[in-house]
């Protein structure tokens, strides 16, 4: 399968602002072609910026703003075959079973042993996907930044991050390692980076949308973390900045596969 994907994003800073992205498609082994371009700009002369490796073979792109500016961000790829398996590292499964900012897991508790209590493996992912599907709306624009599972569960709606936030949190109350995954998702409508929750289970790691907003098959992974604070696409590290636009696509060469959610699924 060949994908091809693309962000533009527009933002104004202040003096002495440091950002970082997170756009690029993860670099992971296993891919037949690989091709790419990124370019910032500020007033038209090009930005100076410094890549960064992050987990499970995302990028960071960092820069650094002495003066104002505005910056135009474009970013293509077109990727062709699919990733390997990731093999998780004993750390990383500890990592992902436990409680974290926005997937707490520990208030979640009584909650997935009431909902999923004699229920395991892909039986358990199954049905999480399922229950959270069913008792969260998605509404765009319904949550804020600082929303957690707990909070989306109350208000029983949220965006993309908000369902794979309270899947993930679920999830690790049952004891099962899992992480959110920011994505390009082809055939995603409204079309912008989506997050999705992954889980390990009978040795390896499966991905799981609550949203069923897109085909899991064709996702192309730009990063992985605890929760939405580890997979920001813009963030600052000092400074300020406004992001007045932006833009993502992406598509698949033919028709997109189709999605069965029942079947246990890899990101590729």
């Amino acid at each position: 399968m060949e994908r091809t994907v693309a962000a533009r994003m527009v933002f104004k800073t202040v003096a002495d602002t440091k950002a970082a992205l997170a756009i690029a498609v993860a670099k992971n082994r296993g891919y037949t072609s690989f091709e790419e371009s990124l370019t910032v700009t500020a007033g038209g002369a090009a930005v100076p910026f410094r890549e960064l490796a992050d987990y499970h073979g995302g990028r960071l792109h960092y820069m650094e703003f002495a003066e104002p500016a505005e910056v135009t961000v474009e970013y293509s790829a077109t990727v062709a075959g699919r990733a390997e398996p990731e093999e998780p590292t004993l750390a990383e499964l500890i990592r992902y079973v436990r409680p974290s900012r926005y997937a707490e897991s520990d208030r979640l508790l009584p909650t997935a042993y009431a909902e999923f209590g004699g229920l395991h493996g892909a039986g358990l992912l199954q049905a999480v996907r399922n229950w959270v599907h069913g008792e969260l709306r998605y509404v765009s624009g319904s949550s804020r930044g600082t929303d957690g599972a707990v909070e989306t569960l109350l208000h029983r709606r949220g965006v993309c991050r908000d369902f794979a936030h309270l899947a993930i949190a679920l999830l690790r109350s049952k004891d099962i390692p899992a992480r959110l995954a920011a994505v390009y998702a082809p055939g995603l409508a409204p079309m912008d980076f989506h997050a999705v929750a992954e889980a390990h289970v009978d040795g390896a790691w499966h991905v799981i949308d609550p949203t069923g907003l897109a085909p899991r098959e064709s996702m192309l992974r730009i990063t992985a973390g605890r929760d939405s604070s580890d997979t920001a696409f813009l963030s600052t590290v000092g400074g300020r900045l406004t992001l007045n636009e932006l833009r993502v696509t992406a598509v698949v060469n033919g028709q997109l596969p189709a999605e069965d959610p029942a079947r246990m699924v890899a990101l590729g």
